[in-house]
């Protein structure tokens, strides 16, 4: 292997990480998502953007609105896990770059000035973090199950409001019993790179 991190984080972050059907009994505290939130703030974005937005879904009552916008096959998990965060992109993040830019604070105006072009920039750079998130919740040793099965328009209009896109409902937690489905095939390495 060419790799210089540790197998065992390896196997954490990637070979043995699934994508929980059930969870434990066991609460995600305050305390675990800081931590994942202090990991994954470092992902690159384009213009240092940081336009993802966390919702974390913790109330009962909060839960059943969020699980009546779910598909049918993903109601049950929702219902189940511990945590739901509902990750969404702000879609007026440029607001935030004269402190998140401050060697560039004009960007704002010059580069986002058009909401179509903050769109784009959103979403690719709040997948891109949406990405680093997953991850992180591995780390500290849950189980993340990213879920684009739902009513978008209406997760939008019950959790959001019209500047901020929802990008997917990720469950979280401790996996619980029978917790994964047979793991699927992966596309092989000659069937992705190509070299030129």
């Amino acid at each position: 292997m060419s790799l210089v991190l540790d197998p065992i984080a390896q196997d954490l972050l990637f070979r043995e990480a699934r994508t929980a059907s059930t969870f434990a009994d066991e609460p995600v505290t305050e305390g675990q998502v800081r931590a994942v939130h202090d990991l994954v703030k470092y992902a690159p974005t384009a213009y240092n953007a940081n336009p993802l937005r966390v919702i974390l879904v913790r109330s009962l009552k909060a839960r059943r609105r969020l699980a009546a916008l779910m598909d049918e096959g993903n109601r049950a998990k929702t219902g189940a896990a511990p945590l739901v965060a509902i990750l969404a992109t702000d879609n007026e993040f440029h607001e935030e770059l004269p402190s998140l830019l401050p060697h560039f604070p004009q960007a704002a105006e010059m580069v986002f000035a058009e909401r179509p072009v903050r769109e784009r920039t959103a979403l690719l750079n709040g997948v891109l973090q949406a990405a680093y998130f997953l991850l992180g919740v591995r780390a500290a040793g849950l189980a993340a199950g990213p879920m684009t099965g739902f009513d978008h328009a209406g997760l939008q209009k019950e959790f959001l409001d019209d500047d901020h896109t929802p990008l997917m409902v990720v469950n979280i937690g401790k996996p619980g019993e029978n917790a994964w489905y047979p793991r699927s095939p992966r596309l092989a390495y000659e069937d992705v790179v190509t070299t030129v």
